[in-house]
């Protein structure tokens, strides 16, 4: 398994994610290579703004597992645990098993064939039922430890539930496979009835209104969450060097306007008509260019520098787990690394496009104090959505003619565009690693996307 994998989220999302251990450093570089013919630049899209809406991440600790996020005897042990292990033990469980199955659940609504698309689904209802009677077959016996396995137990077999009947309602139509459709559909049914008439979970009221059921879920969530997804304190930097830009800017562009007024006084004797409309033009002209001269001043000042730090906290104990530096910036032709240059070099010829590249780093540093709770490791999952990319793409306008026995007939074609992306994995002081990646997509939707092969002189993300 690669440290750092990349895939496909959403329609239009690809998605990031890796593990660190305590005490581990590692650098992580996406360069998007974004055709001039899209249409995206730094006049077009705001950097600040794309991360706070485009970038999306998910940070928690991490425990491996085939599927299942904790090993069977470890959960089966917490009876000689104290409420507080057992506590934070069955949240890693119950958090890692919705996110097991949402993503496996995300993947298999991407299959479009019958063929693929069944079988799948059969093997993904055959994880559920065998995880959740594991997870049932640990039921504390003890009061005070009940209701939060209940939490959990109510959480996870709604949440089983509607991702299987959501795969459902989008799956390939086909005359076929209705055993498979029909074994799930008992499934959902069965959790319904074990929700709501064997432990009566939710009360009547709540689980016949879908506002209240989601609503509760939701809370459900957050408590799972607890201990599990660390907390977030972002913090914007270079705010007191931005007011410093501002304020030369302004002091620049207010000698120009004194020394102009100055001049103007000299050509104008006293207070007349003309010397009041020069005075004007000088102070619109200097509300124009203060802005002009401050932006591009502190574009030139932030090229190269982090724009956020991030403290991830252990919400549990409070304790700092690990900072973040992270970057995001169109890069000039001259800043990007040889490296980097190189792989791109390899593409072929009808490939090689102008492009504007949007640089996308994060430097993690995790503390070397070992995590509580015994867990091992802290995995970060990263989501990017194209959709600000698709707004500026042309929809597909042109026809493709055949001729068959005489007659003419013609089919639309849509309009592709290719996002090549390098990504580049650093580990403390070990030699950097790359991969690089072709993502086809339209205005709709991602098509698909493949890795590409580097040259032989650079070493492969392993």
């Amino acid at each position: 398994m690669s440290k750092v994998n990349l895939k496909q989220e959403e329609s239009l999302s690809i998605k990031f994610n890796h593990q660190m251990s305590a005490g581990e450093q590692r650098t992580i570089d996406l360069f998007f290579y974004l055709p001039k013919e899209m249409g995206i630049a730094s006049n077009t899209l705001n950097e600040e703004e794309y991360y706070h809406f485009g970038v999306v991440g998910r940070r928690s600790y991490y425990s491996h597992g085939l599927h299942l996020p904790l090993v069977q005897s470890r959960f089966v042990s917490l009876k000689n645990r104290s409420l507080e292990e057992f506590r934070l033990y069955l949240n890693l469980f119950a958090y890692q098993f919705a996110v097991a199955i949402e993503t496996d659940a995300k993947e298999l609504r991407q299959l479009t064939a019958p063929e693929e698309f069944y079988p799948a689904l059969n093997d993904l209802s055959d994880v559920v039922i065998q995880l959740l009677k594991k997870f049932r077959r640990n039921e504390p016996k003890e009061e005070k430890w009940r209701s939060y396995f209940a939490h959990a137990d109510n959480y996870l077999s709604w949440f089983c539930e509607q991702q299987l009947l959501k795969t459902l309602s989008q799956r390939p139509r086909s005359s076929g496979f209705s055993d498979i459709k029909d074994k799930v559909i008992q499934l959902c049914r069965a959790e319904h009835h074990y929700r709501e008439e064997e432990r009566k979970y939710n009360s009547s009221r709540t689980h016949h209104d879908a506002n209240r059921i989601s609503n509760k879920m939701l809370l459900l969530r957050r408590l799972i969450q607890q201990g599990v997804v660390l907390k977030e304190e972002l913090k914007v930097l270079g705010v007191g060097l931005k007011k410093m830009v501002t304020g030369f800017a302004t002091g620049l562009v207010m000698i120009v306007v004194s020394a102009l007024i100055i001049k103007a006084h000299g050509v104008f004797n006293g207070l007349t008509i003309s010397l009041i409309i020069s005075l004007s033009v000088i102070y619109a002209f200097r509300e124009i260019f203060k802005e002009d001269i401050r932006n591009a001043l502190w574009r030139k000042i932030q090229r190269g520098r982090p724009r956020w730090s991030r403290i991830l906290r252990d919400t549990s104990t409070q304790t700092i787990v690990a900072r973040q530096l992270v970057w995001l910036e169109f890069m000039r032709k001259q800043d990007i690394p040889e490296t980097i240059t190189e792989i791109m070099k390899h593409r072929h010829r009808q490939n090689k496009v102008e492009s504007e590249v949007l640089h996308y780093r994060v430097n993690t540093r995790v503390t070397p104090k070992d995590f509580s709770a015994g867990y091992s490791e802290i995995q970060e999952q990263v989501n990017f959505s194209l959709v600000p990319f698709a707004r500026h793409l042309e929809r597909g306008k042109a026809k493709i003619y055949s001729e068959t026995d005489g007659k003419v007939s013609n089919e639309s074609v849509e309009r592709r565009y290719q996002v090549n992306l390098v990504l580049k994995v650093k580990d403390g002081k070990h030699q950097a690693e790359y991969a690089r990646f072709k993502v086809t997509m339209n205005r709709s939707s991602i098509v698909e996307i493949t890795e590409s092969k580097l040259p032989d002189n650079i070493a492969a993300l392993t």
